[in-house]
């Protein structure tokens, strides 16, 4: 599975990179906002991105609205924030799910992705 991970913490993005790797994950490409997510989507045509809800200061769930549609690529919403903080707002996403940072594995989001 094609992975593009979209997070303002480049310490996060690579200890994803390193976790999802290692378990089977091919992860295409990292960006920090949501124009490098943009352009990196175009290009490389990842199958799931995971979106950290807060992007300092842009919204994940905008850029989920944004890159999800019929030709899109799956997404995941992810955060250091507890799911019930923002579990309104996940719901109305069109995201498959969310996963928090700390609880991130492949298997997680095989989970997610085999479940739509």
């Amino acid at each position: 599975m094609r992975c593009l991970i979209v997070d303002d913490s480049s310490h996060f993005r690579e200890a994803a990179r390193a976790t999802l790797g290692r378990e089977g994950l091919t992860v295409v490409g990292l960006a920090s906002n949501s124009a490098e997510a943009v352009s990196h989507i175009g290009e490389l045509r990842p199958e799931v991105v995971l979106i950290d809800i807060d992007l300092n200061g842009e919204s994940g769930f905008e850029l989920a609205r944004m890159v999800s549609g019929a030709d899109g690529p799956a997404v995941i919403l992810v955060s250091t924030y507890e799911q019930e903080d923002y579990a309104e707002l996940i719901e109305e996403s069109p995201a498959l799910g969310f996963i928090p940072k700390s609880s991130l594995s492949a298997s997680a989001v095989r989970e997610l992705v085999h479940a739509a």
